[in-house]
């Protein structure tokens, strides 16, 4: 592609602002925020002229109209699967927030459907993109703890995330879904593939229709473990929310990130400390720096890859491997036992 790539963003709502300016911001190296799209009229005007912009309230229009490189769409995961096809079909990239569909067949399909195009597709995955994440993945890269043998890797917040998604409350599966995703993602990242997956959910709170809380435990195919958790139903103060806090044993030491951002690292009898957090960008604010650090290093890594002309990190290819997961987990919860996941390329 050009060195310019020109990007249309589709869902202009709560996180979505996230993408925006990551795009905006991302001018300097050649991104070029070109329109957005939202079904709320009121949110794409404003989207429109917060980033001097046009703007649209349908994305086909949006897509016969403007000359794009790539979509981001940043929307609802029922509509994931119609505005990639719909991307896909006018031959532009997409790149689609997580969950990348509501069905594995959904996401399958998308696939499919780029794969046959010829197409660049990438999921929006951006845990492992988040500053702190990359510092642990880059310590066991270098070999400081050896090869990663155990984990405990969790998200565990009591924040109010119905404050401002209020849709929470009735969606039919919550915690593992919107952010056990992500943290499963991680426990790939961080310690490989999995054979299988085992899962209790809990629904702590009474007013939330799905599960809250989900303990995982995965044997991974390197035959380390790790022990996932996440809940929006932590009573634990200080609130780490929306930090990422783990355990990383390997076969000469250990990681560990604890609340504030600060990493230890054992590393053959030897511990050293550093802090592994980051300042602030103009746009960013506390709590919520962290993860909107990550959307903007996601939107990066994506830039450089379609102005290279490479797979993503988190293609969709690889996402299908954390759906999978997804899939297993819920399963293994209703079925009381550990599930492989799908694997649909051995299928295909």
């Amino acid at each position: 592609m050009a060195s310019t790539i020109r990007v249309g963003v589709v869902g202009c709502g709560f996180y979505a602002q996230n993408h925006l300016n990551s795009w905006h911001e991302l001018r300097r190296e050649g991104a070029d925020l070109t329109a957005v799209c939202d079904v709320d009229p009121a949110k794409a005007e404003a989207a429109g002229g917060n980033f001097g912009v046009p703007h649209y309230t349908d994305a086909a229009k949006m897509l016969d109209a403007e000359k794009l490189d790539v979509v981001d769409i940043v929307t609802r995961h029922e509509t994931h699967r119609p505005l990639a096809e719909l991307a896909i079909g006018k031959g532009v990239a997409a790149i689609v927030q997580k969950p990348f569909a509501t069905t594995w067949d959904d996401c399958v399909a998308i696939v499919d459907a780029a794969d046959k195009a010829g197409i660049w597709l990438a999921v929006h995955e951006n845990f492992r993109f988040q500053t702190p994440m990359r510092h642990v993945k880059r310590v066991i890269d270098s070999g400081a703890i050896g090869r990663p043998t155990w984990a405990r890797i969790n998200f565990r917040t009591g924040y109010d995330i119905y404050k401002t998604q209020p849709y929470f409350y009735n969606e039919e599966r919550l915690a593992i879904a919107d952010v056990g995703i992500h943290v499963i993602d991680l426990a790939r990242f961080f310690l490989g593939e999995v054979a299988h997956i085992s899962c209790e959910t809990q629904r702590r709170n009474p007013k939330v229709r799905a599960e809250e809380t989900a303990t995982m435990m995965l044997r991974h195919e390197s035959d380390a473990v790790s022990v996932v958790e996440c809940t929006y139903g932590a009573r634990k103060l200080p609130d780490p929310f929306p930090e990422t806090l783990l355990e990383i044993e390997g076969e000469t030491g250990a990681i560990v990130v604890g609340i504030g951002l600060r990493m230890s690292v054992t590393s053959n009898g030897q511990v050293s400390e550093e802090s592994i957090g980051s300042p602030l960008r103009s746009w960013t604010s506390e709590p919520w720096h962290a993860s909107q650090e990550g959307a903007f290093n996601a939107c990066q890594h994506f830039l450089d890859c379609l102005k290279r002309g490479v797979p993503a990190d988190t293609s969709g290819e690889d996402n299908l491997k954390t759906f999978a997961l997804v899939d297993a987990a819920y399963k293994a919860a209703e079925e009381k036992r550990a599930v492989e996941p799908e694997n649909w390329r051995r299928k295909a």
